[in-house]
């Protein structure tokens, strides 16, 4: 299931930082099929609680445990939140949706509440706030470090 939030690459290959990426940089954000597919995105301080509260709870698990965010998200509404903090107006580049990607992403998080008496609290807008800060900081300082292009020089 999908973490993001500070601290994540840029070029990590992930939706949520692949679309800030393009949308920061004035790129069409890239989704593929028609943006219905749903994903779970769960902000890294939830997901540091929830590890954390696993590794104090060593004994007696019943078995496998899920961990992430249980909304469910769309592609496309993924991307029109990306827009709406990042203020960009990129177009959506729709491509066809390869094979084999799943349609549904969602986990269920029943016995991590009952066991570690857990569950995400940042709000999507709120981490998506929080990581376009971190995204603007790096893609700008990334920008300052380039190179600037060959001159010719006598």
């Amino acid at each position: 299931f999908n973490t993001y939030g500070p601290r994540m690459r840029t070029d990590d290959g992930r939706a949520v930082s692949n679309l800030l990426t393009q949308a920061l940089r004035g790129e069409p954000l890239t989704l593929y099929g028609d943006g219905q597919q749903t994903r779970s995105f769960c902000y890294v301080d939830d997901m540091v609680e929830a590890l954390v509260r696993l590794l104090a709870k060593h004994k007696g698990l019943p078995g496998p445990l899920n961990l992430g965010n249980p909304e469910e998200v769309t592609l496309l509404a993924l991307a029109e939140a990306v827009l709406d903090v990042t203020g960009s107006s990129a177009p959506i580049d729709f491509r066809p949706l390869p094979v084999d990607d799943p349609v549904r992403r969602c986990p269920d998080i029943t016995l991590a509440r009952q066991v570690l008496h857990w569950t995400p609290r940042t709000p999507l807008a709120d981490g998506l706030v929080k990581t376009t800060q971190y995204f603007r900081g790096v893609l700008e300082s990334m920008d300052r470090r380039r190179p600037l292009a060959a001159a010719n020089v006598a």
